[in-house]
């Protein structure tokens, strides 16, 4: 078998009932006869959503078949011990052309004892925003779980919530268990691990084509929300060119920002694990492959990864 380099993957287009155009005018991926794509899922090891090479002499394989195969040489012993040959982390475009349902994902230890699953946590980078857009993160003063429900009930839940006006590369850490949306204009890349258990609390009284309301699961939220006040929920990080900026560092995955305009070494010679290049912006050469506006590459444990902009 071929050794391993850089590793692109097919798109994974899905529609969804808040999805836009973006995805295919901006990032310039088609997305065939969908009506709208919603999200793209571009590095997926979700059961259903396996991730298909579209590079290389491994084009055509899965990430499932990669892992069996080249185990800690593609994801570091570390995680691979943990892991197995599932992947641990699940890697998003996402274009919100109305606003997303109100909604909340379950820490590790909810979602075991629930749906025998990890829980989720995610990070947001904002990739484009039209004029005004906003999301939701958290809550803009201190409450309970009873004030939460009377708000609830009484149909005014949006009055507790903090709404923040977004511009492209501002950054989000939204931890399990913090209550959120994606407003309508926002398009965004999304960090994540390897999980797909969301519970949706408020969905603004929409309806399908078919004319029907979607689930809601307020009594599982309730148990998942943490009602913790924060004065701050933007992630702030610095933009220093031509070195990796940390973003944040989380239990489940660390995110550096580069900007280049010369090619620069970053020494990971004492980290045993992949690493994943979005392209939010620009282009680059990594590892002699070529990374654009809308790529996703992942860089084997064993790959050495110095970039260069184009």
């Amino acid at each position: 078998m071929s050794e391993l380099y850089p590793l692109k993957f097919k798109s994974i287009f899905k529609e969804k009932i808040w999805g836009g155009q973006k995805i295919r005018t901006i990032l310039r991926k088609d997305f065939g006869n969908l009506e709208n794509c919603g999200e793209t899922w571009e590095l997926s090891g979700v059961e259903g959503n396996i991730s298909v090479v579209s590079n290389g002499a491994f084009e055509g394989s899965s990430i499932k078949d990669l892992i069996k195969h080249f185990q800690s040489d593609l994801l570091g012993k570390e995680i691979f011990e943990k892991f197995g040959d599932e992947f641990p982390l699940l890697i998003k475009f996402i274009d919100a052309a109305e606003d997303l349902s109100i909604q909340v994902h379950p820490d590790d230890e909810l979602a075991m004892k629930r749906h025998n699953s990890r829980g989720k946590s995610e990070l947001w980078y904002i990739l484009q925003a039209d004029k005004g857009a906003s999301l939701i993160s958290g809550f803009n003063r201190k409450i309970n779980k009873e004030k939460f429900q009377e708000h609830f009930e009484s149909g005014k839940l949006v009055e507790l919530l903090n709404s923040e006006k977004v511009e492209k590369s501002d950054v989000f850490y939204l931890p399990a268990g913090r209550i959120h949306t994606i407003g309508k204009g926002i398009m965004l890349a999304e960090i994540q691990p390897t999980t797909d258990i969301t519970y949706r609390i408020y969905d603004f009284e929409r309806i399908d084509k078919d004319g029907n309301k979607r689930e809601l699961h307020v009594h599982e939220a309730l148990d998942a929300i943490d009602f913790s006040f924060y004065e701050n929920y933007k992630t702030q990080f610095e933009e220093i060119r031509n070195q990796a900026n940390p973003i944040i560092t989380t239990p489940f995955f660390t995110t550096n920002k580069l900007v280049l305009d010369k090619k620069i070494e970053i020494d990971r010679s004492t980290l045993d694990c992949f690493k994943i290049y979005i392209g939010v912006g620009g282009s680059a050469t990594i590892a002699g492959e070529a990374l654009a506006f809308g790529d996703v590459m992942l860089i084997p444990a064993m790959v050495a990864d110095p970039p260069t902009p184009m």
